[in-house]
């Protein structure tokens, strides 16, 4: 009983964990990438602002399809892998155990 414990306190660790990792990922591309944004745009420059040109977005897009990625894959261990891979480990634990004792 100790050890089932153990085992959801280190599987809400790691999720927490994952949680953590990407609120990060998420504070850094919109820090970055808006001032990425800001500096293409000549904002701190003397010469014309620009918002208009896609050459100022290229990093925001590709950085923002990682980002995306790693959405989905904090998804597939938040919800996937907590209820069929789960289940199917205690599954497979319980039919060994069963063929242990016959």
């Amino acid at each position: 009983m100790e050890s089932e414990k153990s085992l959801a306190y280190l599987r809400a660790k790691r999720k927490v964990e994952y949680l953590v990792s990407f609120y990060s990922h998420i504070l850094v591309y919109v820090v970055i990438n808006t001032l990425i944004i800001l500096v293409s745009a000549n904002v701190f420059n003397s010469e014309e602002i620009n918002f208009s040109k896609w050459s100022n977005y290229i990093t925001a897009a590709f950085w923002g399809i990682g980002l995306l990625c790693h959405a989905l894959y904090v998804l597939y261990i938040m919800k996937f892998e907590n209820n069929f891979l789960r289940k199917w480990e205690e599954k497979k634990i319980k039919e060994f155990l069963d063929e242990d004792q016959t």
